[in-house]
């Protein structure tokens, strides 16, 4: 029973910190309590939907999950003013509802606790132990504005580990990009007297076009594209013929799709060999390196399929 728990909570990861000591976690009785936070700024996309897959995953083997709305977070790394920030806040809780986290699953707002004096004496007592480098060095892969950084930005990733220690939680969710403030919290909360979390690092995935994910650059899905938005982004994305590496079409199948749904049924005319179906993601793989499915017959069933994926936070959002 304890490998089946293991094996869906590290499917998809990069990198678990440590997994000897995630499956003494699995192996005990007592209530385990993992997090992902999320600064609330801008739309939800497919690359927070990793995060909040990993999260259902652990739901599904019994592990209580709380969701950091980390609006002081997101006001600390210049992602908008407080109010903006607080009305996506709001807007994120609705999308993860929707995207499939369970109705146990604890909301937290960063603010309804970052005053505290308990919280505060604790980033207090980390910034004595922790220097200024390696704050900086921990804020590298996510600052808002890392050439010329504010003070602001080196609180940032205390309050990261304080967060952990604060709410007495046993296992941190998060992209490998949060690697470096995860260390930070491994190591400096049993300074202070909390234990050392485990970690699990989601992947950075390409964009659409093949190149890193970036918002300037439009090259991802936001999870309330409609299905004319989706159609045209997956359409014109990149998806060279035969090739498995670093093809951002085979990595929706591998991330969102097959973790989703037990059986993927891909729909092409009787004269390209007819609908095919597949239950795992190596037989499409081999297909399509071997030239039975063609890019385009990969593209139309990734359509349907993340379009479904997505429907319900259209829906919920359109409800308000």
């Amino acid at each position: 029973m304890v490998r089946l728990k293991l094996a869906r909570v590290v499917r998809n990861i990069e990198e678990v910190v440590t997994e000897q000591e995630l499956q003494r976690l699995l192996e005990r009785d007592e209530p385990i309590k993992a997090y992902a936070g999320y600064e609330p700024s801008g739309d939800l996309h497919m690359g927070h939907l990793l995060t909040v897959n990993k999260l259902i995953d652990l739901q599904s083997v019994g592990v209580n999950v709380t969701v950091l709305l980390a609006d002081l977070h997101a006001f600390l790394n210049e992602k908008g003013t407080i109010e903006q920030i607080g009305e996506w806040a709001k807007h994120y809780k609705k999308s993860f509802v929707a995207l499939g986290l369970n109705q146990d699953t604890k909301f937290v707002l960063g603010s309804s606790y970052q005053f505290d004096a308990d919280y505060t004496q604790i980033v207090l007592k980390m910034a004595r132990n922790a220097t200024l480098n390696r704050a900086r060095r921990s804020m590298d892969e996510v600052s808002r504005n890392a050439e010329d950084p504010v003070v602001s930005q080196m609180i940032y990733p205390l309050m990261q580990a304080a967060d952990i220690g604060y709410m007495n939680l046993d296992i941190a969710v998060g992209g490998i990009d949060q690697r470096k403030i995860h260390m930070l919290a491994r190591e400096e909360l049993p300074r202070l007297g909390f234990k050392s979390p485990v970690c699990l690092h989601t992947p950075i995935l390409l964009g659409l076009d093949g190149n890193k994910m970036s918002s300037s650059k439009g090259n991802f899905i936001s999870v309330d594209d409609d299905f004319a938005s989706i159609e045209r982004k997956i359409t014109a994305s990149y998806c060279p013929i035969k090739v498995i590496e670093d093809n951002p079409v085979l990595q929706l199948y591998q991330y969102y799709i097959f973790p989703q749904f037990e059986i993927i049924e891909i729909e092409r005319a009787q004269k390209y060999g007819g609908d095919v179906t597949y239950e795992d993601l190596s037989r499409l793989k081999h297909d399509y390196a071997s030239g039975k499915l063609h890019p385009l017959d990969l593209k139309n069933g990734a359509i349907q399929y993340i379009d479904r994926i997505i429907e319900p936070v259209r829906v919920i959002l359109n409800e308000n």
